[in-house]
């Protein structure tokens, strides 16, 4: 029979300290697949519906192992994307600072979750039966002292530790890293009107949430992933719920299809445009960076300044808002010395205008998409003309 002593020690489990390590890399990542599936998939979002059974768990096990309240979490989530970078936005890094919140990124979430006008304007459709009127919400504490419980009694005095990891996952990983780094630091597939990223390609340890402009761009997409290289393992366990008829998805990131080149830009094409112009912009910038690539030489010739060509590779294909002040200089040095690089950014910006403009009808936009695309095929540039003839192949 097991002594106290050992019980202390080793807990009901008897593991040693890599199976404890295994353990505690387990129930940390279902807790971050509990909260990008159900938190902000489902709940915030409404990109997928979940069965009552896959919804219950998800909500049990976080209250279980972080104390979430359903409807804090997704009024703080859907302000963000409401207010995104602007001073209403509960935790940005650039009104905050990158360093605030990464380190006190769960201060400012407790400092929103009081904010009860937040709760009742973006608080809508979230879970509000008994269990959550009585149990989940109003002892959100008590589901964090259970799991302390059985890490005691499973791990003995290593329960403490695990418990402790569990403590600090969720608000280390999504209130800091994520909306933190993930605004800050990272590659852009997508020019979101926001300063979103994506950190790494591959999203697993927290998530899929790893490919944050990938989802600022779409949203209400149950999958974060766009690009082949690109890997969601939140998407793959939503894929599994699907096959055991425990999930069904709404939406899924557009794909743009390609068939024969109309004659002209006609409404089809201008609605193709503004329905995927994040993708279509994309392209776009990849025929600039093309564009960059035959203009290097000239532009040392005529500007050996190495901040001219940094600006020229990484800026050109930025919304004017975007760019920094200090590089804006720079920039304009570039496009005077390259009249290819300075027609693709007018360019660039007149496409832009026709999703962003609310004054013309649309008859006026597609005689402006008509006569963009004439001036494209007619400038010369091989990436004006590649894109404009794709763009008049789209199809939605």
């Amino acid at each position: 029979m097991m002594s106290l002593l050992d019980w202390a020690s080793h807990g009901l489990w008897g593991l040693n300290a890599w199976e404890i390590v295994l353990f505690t890399m387990v129930v940390t990542h279902v807790t971050m697949i509990s909260v990008t599936i159900f938190l902000h998939r489902h709940q915030a979002h409404r990109a997928l519906d979940l069965h009552p059974i896959a919804s219950h768990f998800f909500r049990f096990w976080l209250w279980l192992t972080t104390g979430q309240v359903t409807k804090e979490w997704a009024s703080i989530h859907r302000k963000h994307h409401a207010k995104c970078e602007q001073p209403e936005d509960p935790h940005s890094p650039h009104v905050y600072g990158i360093k605030t919140v990464l380190l006190q990124g769960y201060e400012l979430y407790r400092k929103a979750a009081r904010d009860q006008e937040t709760m009742t304007r973006y608080g809508h459709g979230t879970p509000n039966d008994w269990l959550e009127r009585h149990l989940y919400a109003r002892f959100s504490w008590l589901g964090v002292v259970v799991m302390l419980l059985i890490d005691l009694a499973l791990l003995g005095a290593g329960g403490l530790a695990v418990w402790a990891v569990q403590m600090m996952w969720t608000p280390v990983m999504a209130a800091g890293i994520i909306n933190g780094a993930a605004h800050y630091w990272g590659y852009r597939n997508f020019e979101a009107p926001d300063a979103s990223t994506n950190i790494s390609p591959w999203g697993i340890l927290i998530a899929g949430e790893e490919l944050h402009n990938n989802h600022h761009t779409y949203p209400t997409s149950a999958k974060l992933s766009v690009k082949r290289y690109e890997f969601d393992i939140g998407w793959a366990y939503i894929s599994l719920l699907q096959r055991l008829k425990l999930a069904t998805v709404k939406k899924t990131p557009p794909r743009l299809a390609v068939g024969a080149v109309r004659a002209v830009a006609d409404e089809q094409t201008l609605e193709v445009l503004i329905q995927n112009r994040f993708e279509l912009m994309a392209r776009y910038a990849k025929g600039m960076r093309q564009a960059f690539k035959d203009e290097l030489s000239a532009l040392k010739a005529r500007h050996p300044d190495a901040g001219v060509i940094r600006a020229a590779r990484n800026w050109l294909h930025r919304d004017a808002e975007k760019i920094p002040a200090a590089v804006a200089a720079h920039l304009a040095a570039a496009r005077e010395a390259s009249p290819v690089l300075d027609k693709m950014v007018v360019m660039r910006e007149e496409l832009r205008q026709m999703w962003l403009n609310r004054s013309h009808t649309r008859e006026q936009l597609t005689a402006d998409l008509q006569t963009w695309c004439q001036r494209a095929e007619a400038s010369g540039i091989a990436a004006l003309q590649e894109f404009s003839l794709r763009l008049r192949s789209a199809r939605a």
